[in-house]
């Protein structure tokens, strides 16, 4: 299980007050996205054998704001004006125009109250169906609120893709967001928060990372890129 990051060592090809060559080209590779499609049901989806990487998390997590700022643009992902209420997948491109080399999922958000119930479970069945057999599904970015912590349902969306996480089908990374909002401390607290929520994923195969989040201070966005960067271009 990879150590939770906290505040990382200065990257040994990273410049004094500037970003690693990694980095660099991560941040280039994520800024590259762009809109592919949008789909309700999985057999909507495309077929092909491209990685995908899927971002997922409460509706008032901050998941649109977490992907805008890891494509450096206002508004490639779209936040409902009514949180919940979007039920669709929505499917980024990444890499070269003509010959992408994977895909980006931003899933619908769950859990918000005014959601009718019938959509709400028809929304949990496509989730738990995607992130249980999806398979190209290389990665997931689990978006959870730093102030709240794993809630019951953050709980069993990780039940979903846990047997492919244990095994390290799929990596894992936890984005605790909105992380500008506590002191160090909570910061802290946190951390250990969701180490110990994660520790039942803990195997040898599994790759499992944890992040504090901010989009407005930037904070963990260069980890973010890397991560998922990573996940698609490691050798």
């Amino acid at each position: 299980m990879t150590t939770p990051t906290r505040d990382p060592a200065p990257h040994p090809s990273r410049p004094a007050g500037g970003p690693s060559v990694e980095t660099r080209a991560a941040l280039a590779w994520a800024h590259g996205a762009r809109f592919l499609t949008t789909a309700t049901q999985l057999d909507q989806l495309p077929p092909g054998d491209l990685p995908e990487f899927a971002f997922v998390g409460r509706s008032n997590a901050g998941k649109s704001t977490a992907i805008n700022a890891l494509a450096q643009r206002r508004q490639l992902a779209f936040a409902s004006k009514t949180p919940g209420r979007t039920q669709h997948i929505n499917l980024f491109a990444l890499g070269p125009k003509d010959e992408p080399d994977a895909y980006l999922a931003d899933l619908p958000g769950y859990g918000y109250a005014t959601v009718e119930r019938t959509a709400k479970l028809r929304w949990q069945q496509v989730m738990a169906d995607y992130l249980k057999i999806r398979r190209n599904l290389a990665g997931v970015v689990l978006l959870v609120d730093s102030r709240l912590g794993f809630t019951p349902l953050d709980r069993q969306l990780l039940e979903f893709v846990a047997p492919r996480v244990t095994t390290g089908e799929v990596k894992l990374l936890v984005l605790l967001t909105k992380a500008d909002k506590l002191s160090k401390r909570e910061q802290a607290a946190a951390l250990q928060g969701a180490q110990d929520s994660l520790a039942d994923l803990a195997t040898e195969a599994a790759d499992v990372g944890i992040l504090l989040f901010s989009a407005p201070k930037r904070q963990g966005l260069d980890d973010l890129a890397e991560t998922v960067h990573s996940w698609i271009h490691r050798a």
